[in-house]
């Protein structure tokens, strides 16, 4: 399935629409980084309404070192847009019997309900949500010259090195994470942990099947 921008309508293989309907997503938003901003921001301008979920909405660690009220905050702040409503995602793959992201499939079709498309970039997520919806990569979505390719962990890690991480968020992210002393926070409870963590990382890969499918086992 392949969506372009033409002259203000989108186009799909042979058939025309001019909107994307109802349009669900899921991310971790750890921080709402630059690249993360243009998806939500092309998702908002296509669509007639966006669900944006917020993942990992139960969990304070390493990988997820703001509250997902945080996250909430930061989107917020930097989204400029009438149409979109976030909710909250819970993990449930650190238990055992829930390991197999069955019950994570089941929270997902609970609080998204019907959807015309499912955007996510995502494999694992895209396995288990490919006979529920129909599933769009980000790419279809946000145009060529709008993409930046960019992971949450990168701007952690500069963050955590003293480095121009206000360069790769939004304006209106950067000022609410300083103003509300939430870098400082941060820097104070992972900041030595993310550097040894990420040092030796290639950020500049995208996240193996593996890695992606770890974040939903993180206690």
């Amino acid at each position: 399935m392949i969506l372009r921008e033409k002259i203000g309508v989108l186009e799909m293989e042979d058939k025309t629409i001019e909107r994307l309907g109802k349009v669900g997503l899921v991310g971790r938003f750890k921080p709402f980084h630059l690249g993360a901003y243009r998806l939500l921001e092309a998702a908002c301008k296509q669509a007639d309404h966006v669900v944006i979920g917020i993942g990992s909405s139960n969990k304070y660690n390493l990988r997820n070192p703001f509250t997902a009220e945080e996250s909430e905050a930061m989107i917020r702040a930097a989204l400029d847009f009438d149409n979109y409503e976030i909710i909250h995602v819970p993990d449930s793959g650190h238990i055992l019997e829930y390991s197999d992201g069955k019950k994570w499939k089941q929270v997902i079709k609970e609080k998204f309900g019907k959807l015309d498309y499912f955007v996510s970039g995502n494999d694992y997520v895209r396995s288990l949500l490919e006979d529920e919806y129909s599933l769009l990569e980000p790419w279809e979505i946000v145009p060529e010259e709008n993409r930046i390719k960019l992971r949450a962990s990168r701007v952690r890690l500069e963050m955590a090195k003293f480095g121009r991480w206000e360069e790769l968020v939004p304006k209106p992210v950067d000022k609410y994470l300083s103003d509300n002393g939430v870098v400082d926070r941060f820097r104070r409870e992972f900041g030595l942990q993310t550097l040894a963590d990420l040092a030796e990382v290639n950020l500049d890969d995208d996240e193996t099947l593996c890695e992606e499918k770890l974040h939903t086992g993180e206690v």
